[in-house]
């Protein structure tokens, strides 16, 4: 019998604000019952911390230079053979509901209309989107576009609201057929148009004992002190709404027979590592190669159960390759691993030190590789980030030694003591930049 799956994902959600990596509230019960039950990535991270382009490596399952979709308000190429696509042709129901953000581009914005169907990334009999869904809401009330292109108005929290939808196509699905559900949430993003986060009415009160992560307050705190429980109570309607649909899953007998992958685009530094960009760039809760920007939480249930945390460092670019595992789709054209390859493998065969690859846009054209105890970034800062997706001349940015400077405030890069280091880190980039980009890059010492 097929697996069904669920991919429930949200939207600039730091890894630490889970219970299971170290949440000390009681932010997110339902997926740290999950967790108990599943596979916690320790190391998992984005392969580019920007809502667009992440949201294009999952659906094509390569990075964001190779589709062009290198920073936000660039539209999904339609010939690209998205996970939908494959899902289709293995005979699944596919259904996408939420925040779509890979339809406008510079010859038409969808930002508060329907989008079309030959852009919707192959996604056919369940559609209930906004292109980009913090134009069309807010934390309360809003809309979205169904199947037929018609508004579709909520009242209410828009986590609570969309999840709704969520548990509507459950009910109304076709029970012949296995069905991929992808449940794009927008929490804990911050509403753009007013410039602070949104949790659910009683966030404030709820979780005002909150104790800042490390790297937050030992830089100044950003502008974390006043949206933090906000931002925390927006984790926990996530959480309350992932608890939702597990019972919806229980009440149809669906449980045993569906994946559920859970984990974010993002991170977020709450403006804390806004210093030393490019003049041309910008950055305000994401863009940069810190860990505070590109660790994310990924859990997975459905695929057996791990007694301790894979602590090999993973990656958002690894998700496409493994769903389409699962229903045995060739991955030799995608540019990650699926994690079933991990998964399987005894704690002693795990590779010990490999490294993952992050494309950086909008705030700087930068690259970096993350091990699990080493975090190495370059960047060209000669170049615009909102108009050049790449380079053949960088520069040395950061080097950390994770290790030993876990919350990153230590920049190594210019002390003599780890230039071997540097040159070997510098290696592995370059490879990495051949293999995905196909460049030969040189550095400017």
């Amino acid at each position: 019998m097929k697996k069904n799956i669920i991919f429930y994902f949200s939207d600039q959600q730091r890894f630490d604000t889970v219970g299971v990596y170290g949440q000390k509230l009681d932010v997110t019960p339902n997926l740290d019952e999950m967790a108990k039950e599943g596979i916690i990535f320790q190391n998992a991270f984005s392969c580019q911390p920007v809502c667009g382009p992440a949201r294009a490596a999952i659906q094509s399952g390569v990075y964001p230079t190779k589709t062009d979709c290198f920073i936000n308000g660039i539209s999904l190429p339609q010939n690209i053979p998205t996970i939908a696509k494959h899902f289709n042709e293995a005979g699944y129901e596919t259904a996408y509901i939420g925040k779509w953000h890979l339809a406008s581009d510079s010859s038409y914005d969808y930002e508060t209309s329907a989008v079309p169907i030959e852009k919707r990334g192959g996604y056919k009999d369940y559609w209930m989107a906004s292109d980009v869904l913090e134009s069309t809401s807010h934390g309360y009330d809003g809309y979205v576009f169904d199947k037929d292109n018609q508004k579709v108005e909520f009242k209410g929290y828009r986590t609570d609201k969309i999840t709704d939808f969520a548990l509507d196509f459950l009910d109304r699905r076709d029970s012949q057929k296995p069905f991929f559900l992808f449940l794009s949430h927008i929490e804990p993003h911050h509403q753009n148009d007013r410039k602070k986060y949104e949790g659910p009415l009683g966030s404030k009160d709820k979780f005002k004992d909150f104790v800042l992560p490390e790297d937050i307050k030992s830089l100044n705190n950003g502008d974390a002190l006043e949206n933090y429980p906000d931002y925390l109570g927006a984790c926990h309607s996530l959480d309350n709404n992932l608890g939702r649909i597990r019972k919806k899953l229980k009440e149809l007998n669906l449980d045993d027979n569906t994946i559920i992958i859970y984990t974010s685009d993002h991170g977020c530094h709450f403006k804390t590592r806004n210093h030393n960009m490019p003049p041309k760039g910008g950055d305000d809760y994401k863009r940069s190669a810190y860990d505070s920007a590109t660790h994310i939480p990924m859990i997975i249930y459905g695929m057996g159960c791990c007694p301790e945390p894979i602590e090999l460092p993973v990656s958002l670019i690894d998700i496409p390759a493994t769903l389409l595992k699962i229903i045995n789709v060739p991955t030799d054209n995608l540019d990650g691993t699926p994690l079933q390859d991990f998964i399987s493998l005894n704690k002693e065969n795990i590779p010990e030190d490999r490294f993952v690859f992050i494309q950086v846009s909008e705030s700087m054209v930068a690259r970096a590789v993350r091990s699990k105890n080493w975090l190495y970034a370059i960047y060209d800062p000669t170049k615009n980030p909102w108009k050049e997706k790449d380079s053949y001349l960088y520069e040395d940015y950061i080097l950390i030694d994770v290790k030993n400077d876990p919350h990153q405030l230590n920049n190594l890069i210019h002390n003599d003591k780890y230039q071997e280091k540097k040159l070997e880190l510098r290696k592995i980039i370059s490879q990495k930049i051949k293999e995905i980009e196909n460049i030969s890059v040189e550095y400017k010492d």
